[in-house]
């Protein structure tokens, strides 16, 4: 993003800072660059990508179970292997059959949820998209725009589970591969990095919620993976999960929460907010069972007693404020609060409670979800395909299947003439920003696959 370009948002305080919209993230932070031509699909050859830009959406169609394009024309654009710019070829094309046999083999091999076709299909393409999204070394992209290229370890997790729970567990896999490999000598992790590996792109603040999200991508990974191979790769990852969870316990306050740091929304806050709290809790949470699964109980007991402070200050200070974004009150409701649920963390008393009173409070006029209501954050009239998708995933994990499909019809309407899932809904109604957006495509996969099963699994609480 252009580096002048400034906003107005809010630090947590009274006051109003500027930050640059460098400073956003993966997720429902605004990294709309404002490109002339952003991409509307993706083409692939699982080693290349290739930007679908709008001026060629119109009138074309992918080829079914692939990422091969139909053209109006009739003839087919792709990209064939071994090479990183896109061919146009003649319908039927040998090369071209073979990547759609390819990709829809692929598929078959996993597990594509849903209960109609509407939803079958918007998981396939979904599947498709990570696929796409997801780079040979285990860097997850978050989209396929200059601002979006790079790998954020929140975003990378979702995937992941997504992958295991469709599975496709070498690809799950290769994603923690790489979480281990970018993660900082203390534990933690950059906010994002190059899709190289080679580092972060700049100096933007990191986010203590990715040593929830690892952790818990691994449990969710874990327990879907084949059973004969998953303890040896597991104890491959332990060194990982272990700095993870260690940070994580050492960086509880008395109160038993975690200090003030940015959240998903890449903004710092001078209090405890949810965004963190609820994360760090289910990889606690998460740590503690992986590790009695490779019999080591000092590790289990250590961030069993973590996870109980860090829960019981959740409880004291959060849930009596419907746990809103900050211990303070002072800024409002959170989509965040859907990190309380199934699959992250089990249900406490109140929380279907709090979670109706926030998409209310969330509730905009198109139909879709502001990530929150402080009126100093930036959000405008813009509802965010990702936060709107945490309800509808939170919902099929506690048991209120009705409520999750209905937000996930207006998801799954809201994608583009490519069948594309975009990071926002304008205040038309209309997708706009980024298309496709690998976090919704996550969430949307792992919803479908929720209500498919009646719940998703959810770390055990060591209490």
């Amino acid at each position: 993003m252009p580096a002048g370009l400034l906003v107005h948002c809010t630090v947590i305080t009274t006051a109003v800072v500027s930050v640059t919209l460098s400073t956003f993230a993966a997720g429902p932070a605004d990294r709309h660059t404002d490109e002339a031509a952003p991409p509307v699909g993706l083409l692939t050859n699982a080693a290349s990508t290739e930007g679908i830009p709008r001026s060629l959406a119109e009138g074309t169609r992918y080829v079914a179970r692939s990422n091969v394009l139909r053209l109006p024309s009739g003839r087919w654009k792709y990209l064939p292997g071994g090479r990183t710019s896109a061919a146009t070829v003649a319908a039927e094309d040998p090369g071209a059959r073979k990547q759609i046999a390819e990709s829809g083999a692929w598929l078959a091999r996993g597990r594509v949820p849903g209960g109609t076709p509407a939803q079958r299909a918007a998981a396939e393409r979904a599947l498709l998209t990570m696929r796409a999204l997801l780079r040979p070394n285990g860097a997850m992209a978050a989209g396929w725009s200059p601002a979006w290229m790079y790998s954020w370890p929140r975003d990378s997790s979702f995937a992941c589970a997504a992958f295991a729970h469709t599975g496709h567990e070498a690809e799950a896999y290769r994603i923690l591969r790489y979480s281990a490999a970018t993660q900082r000598g203390d534990g933690t992790w950059e906010a994002r990095t190059k899709l190289d590996g080679s580092g972060p792109p700049d100096g933007r603040q990191w986010q203590l919620d990715a040593n929830g999200w690892v952790p818990w991508a691994a449990w969710q990974w874990y327990w879907t993976a084949p059973p004969a191979t998953r303890h040896a790769r597991l104890t491959a990852l332990y060194p990982m999960i272990r700095k993870a969870a260690d940070h994580a316990a050492a960086s509880l306050r008395a109160d038993g929460l975690p200090p003030a740091s940015p959240d998903y929304w890449e903004l710092a806050t001078t209090t405890p907010n949810i965004g963190t709290a609820a994360p760090l809790l289910a990889g606690l949470n998460a740590s503690a069972d992986l590790a009695k699964e490779l019999n080591e109980p000092r590790d289990a007991a250590r961030w069993a007693r973590a996870a109980r402070r860090l829960s019981s200050g959740i409880a004291e200070k959060f849930a009596p404020l419907g746990y809103q974004r900050t211990i303070d009150g002072r800024h409002g409701h959170d989509s965040a609060v859907a990190f309380m649920a199934p699959p992250f963390n089990a249900a406490p008393a109140g929380l279907p409670r709090a979670l109706d009173t926030a998409y209310e409070a969330l509730l905009l006029p198109n139909g879709g979800l502001t990530p929150g209501n402080d009126p100093a954050a930036p959000w405008g009239a813009n509802a965010w395909t990702p936060s709107t998708s945490f309800f509808a995933l939170a919902w099929a994990g506690t048991g209120r299947p009705a409520k999750a499909r209905q937000v996930l019809d207006w998801v799954l309407a809201k994608r583009n003439s490519l069948g594309e899932l975009p990071e926002k809904v304008n205040g038309a109604g209309m997708p706009s920003s980024v298309a496709p957006l690998a976090w919704t495509g996550s969430i949307t996969v792992l919803s479908l696959v929720a209500l498919d099963d009646k719940g998703l699994p959810t770390p055990p609480q060591r209490f």
